[in-house]
């Protein structure tokens, strides 16, 4: 089975399933249908974004054609939600180079989105569409709360920034619930853990408070914690919970283990050269700097690596549960 990994990727992947799992009960053996969604819906902020021009907000992938021109490839160095779909054997039509017809699978995820934009994502899909139990619904969203309600400090105190997270994620869980009762299978995703970002670490020395990292960490956790009570009513048959803060804390901890990554704490993209990340290639990265190598494309967005794990997180998670 070829999944899509670090290359470029030509083609629709299938997805080998081999032999149906069996599972033994009290009563017997059962056969136990695994989940294979017919299309996956992309729902959040620029985490999960593919622009027009298929560029994304990571170290964007380059080609080079026979005249030595360099154009980015959207293929390469695939998002999470992108290799989420190639593992059911699935393409999102923003990036498809071979011109596969009839892709059913859609991203409505839009760069700054904040929860309270979220709901309009969700309009947008039903005012033409619906959700079914053959749908796999990502979230993704939160980063750009907190980050708000981070820039607010000192001026706001810190127990109403907490609260209003706080909310945020409550809020975010009421979207997980809409979906869910409107008939899809939701993966929703913690907001990654902004207290290890290069953002956090430049924020302790620029303002000479050695205490805010800590409190982006505190702003992600109480957001996240607010999306778990919210959503603690819900099936496990209809919502599974990515805790993606998790994941970037055990990446920046153990490097080694992901992919022998050897930066945690700087980005890989070089402003000089590209001012913003979703103008990132691999032709703008800091001098010695690997796409692969690094945890963090900019200061605030994840790197293929993080987009890498982040993939194969999503694929446990939606498999692993009982949809």
């Amino acid at each position: 089975m070829k999944l899509l990994v670090n290359g470029p990727r030509r083609a629709v992947l299938v997805l080998l399933l081999g032999s149906a799992a069996l599972l033994a009960s009290c009563g017997g053996g059962t056969q136990v249908e695994p989940f294979q969604p017919t299309r996956v819906l992309a729902f959040g902020d620029e985490n999960s974004v593919i622009t027009a021009q298929g560029r994304k907000y990571t170290v964007n992938g380059l080609k080079t054609d026979a005249n030595g021109v360099k154009t980015v490839d959207c293929d390469i160095n695939a998002l999470w939600v992108q290799r989420l779909a190639s593992g059911f054997g699935l393409l999102f039509p923003d990036c498809n180079p071979n011109a596969v017809a009839d892709l059913r699978s859609r991203i409505y995820a839009q760069a700054g989105t904040k929860v309270a934009d979220l709901a309009a994502q969700v309009d947008q899909h039903l005012a033409t569409d619906t959700f079914s139990g053959k749908d796999l619904v990502t979230l993704l969203t939160g980063q750009n709360d907190v980050l708000d309600q981070y820039a607010q400090y000192p001026g706001v105190p810190k127990a109403q920034l907490l609260s209003n997270v706080y909310e945020a994620g409550l809020a975010l869980a009421r979207q997980v619930s809409r979906i869910a009762d409107a008939g899809g299978k939701v993966l929703v995703s913690t907001v990654p853990d902004l207290a290890y970002s290069p953002f956090a670490i430049a924020e302790n020395t620029d303002t000479g408070d050695s205490t805010r990292g800590a409190l982006l960490g505190e702003l992600v956790a109480k957001f996240n914690e607010g999306l778990r009570v919210g959503i603690a009513k819900e099936s496990g048959e209809e919502v599974a919970i990515m805790l993606t803060d998790e994941l970037v804390q055990a990446m920046a901890k153990f490097p080694v283990s992901y992919g022998a990554m050897t930066n945690v704490i700087a980005a890989v993209c070089d402003k000089a050269l590209a001012a913003t990340v979703d103008l990132c290639t691999t032709d703008t990265l800091v001098i010695g700097g690997e796409a692969l190598k690094y945890l963090w494309a900019d200061d605030r967005h994840l790197s293929p690596n993080g987009h890498l794990y982040l993939g194969n997180l999503a694929a446990t998670r939606s498999r692993a549960n009982p949809f």
